[in-house]
């Protein structure tokens, strides 16, 4: 082979873009599997990250509401007073069929056992509504169902805000999206009563009034510990003394 820099300069600059090219292809077969595999690898590798046991209850309630939920919901669809509570039971019961199809996939893949019928409290709950007819029944379903979703809300979101496994965070991702829409369904009946749900854990410590404000409960707690009569009795000796000093003074002005 005759070395490059003995060939004329036009052969020469013809060899080297030839070596360059020839190269360029060599480290793309070298490199594009690796490249292509990387992506698969790494979701692989997220989606095979040790569950949590947060992950785990995610997984086995959303399971569970959809066990008690769905049928409710065939249930509205079927004997619903109000126009509305029969609308949103249909729609509830078939997006809760789909949610459970991805609840299922994704506990296959992380291995966690699901529950297969609904726990103590959802079948009672069930036996309520199948016993009740009218507005009574209308004002259960809404009852139960809106109180149901308002509790496993914040647990969906500190799943999907934490997880380690990408699996479970897509769940996470799609079970949130249905547990707001149905939130939002059941409130649009006009039939929840807001009085009744939980109220909103607020800062460590803290103290709800009668009207609801923190301002009022700080009140209550310093009368319920007895501290406002400790204080108010310290501020009335404080007076005194501060007005038997003053009159003391303007005596021995004179």
């Amino acid at each position: 082979m005759v070395p490059a820099s003995r060939l004329p300069r036009g052969m020469r600059w013809t060899a080297t873009v030839l070596a360059g090219i020839a190269g360029g292809l060599l480290g793309v077969v070298l490199v594009a599997p690796a490249t292509a595999g990387a992506a698969p690898v790494a979701a692989a590798r997220a989606a095979a990250e040790p569950i949590s046991s947060a992950d785990q209850d995610l997984l086995v309630k959303v399971k569970l509401a959809g066990l008690w939920e769905q049928p409710a919901g065939q249930m509205a669809a079927e004997k619903g007073a109000n126009k509305r509570v029969r609308e949103i039971g249909a729609e509830i019961a078939k997006q809760h069929a789909e949610l459970d199809r991805l609840t299922e996939v994704a506990a296959a893949k992380v291995g966690v056992p699901l529950p297969d019928e609904p726990n103590v409290d959802q079948r009672f709950w069930l036996r309520e509504m199948t016993e009740a007819s009218g507005a009574q029944f209308d004002t259960i379903f809404v009852d139960r169902l809106r109180a149901a979703h308002g509790k496993v809300f914040p647990a969906i979101a500190t799943v999907r805000s934490g997880t380690r496994n990408d699996v479970v965070r897509g769940l996470a991702q799609a079970a949130n999206g249905f547990v707001l829409n149905h939130l939002t369904l059941l409130e649009s009946t006009g039939l929840v009563d807001y009085q009744g749900l939980p109220r909103p854990a607020g800062p460590a410590g803290a103290q709800y009034g009668t009207d609801g404000t923190l301002l009022e409960g700080a009140v209550a707690r310093a009368n319920s510990d007895g501290i406002n009569g400790s204080i108010m009795t310290v501020v009335l000796i404080a007076a005194l003394v501060a007005g038997a000093a003053t009159t003391f003074r303007l005596i021995r002005s004179r």
